[in-house]
């Protein structure tokens, strides 16, 4: 039985807009927590949905179902996918790659 498990979450690429204070708030978080700043605002994100009660009431309803995405997502191009599909994980983490830029293995 393996040691580690890895899960495989797809990811998606979405621009937003944030104030200059919180981005740089943003950035400050992650280097305080030794993350990138993606995993920030994902985790805050996670947090705050799962904490909210009334949005997991609403969540439950159908018009939570019909809301049209307001998110700008980025969409892979076909030469991004064929990239991506051809990359295999290499088994054990680089020695080098190990730091905040390139993340880490501290929870968030």
């Amino acid at each position: 039985m393996p040691l580690l498990e890895v899960v495989q979450v797809r990811q998606i690429s979405a621009f937003i807009r944030l104030t200059e204070t919180t981005a740089n708030q943003v950035d400050q978080y992650a280097a305080f927590i030794r993350a990138s700043g993606d995993d920030v605002v994902e985790q805050a994100l996670v947090y705050v949905f799962s904490k909210d009660r009334d949005f997991q009431d609403f969540l439950k309803t159908d018009e939570a179902r019909a809301v049209p995405s307001t998110l700008r997502v980025r969409r892979p191009s076909p030469a991004d996918a064929a990239e991506t599909a051809s990359k295999k994980p290499s088994p054990l983490p680089d020695a080098s790659l190990s730091g905040p830029q390139h993340g880490s293995a501290k929870k968030v």
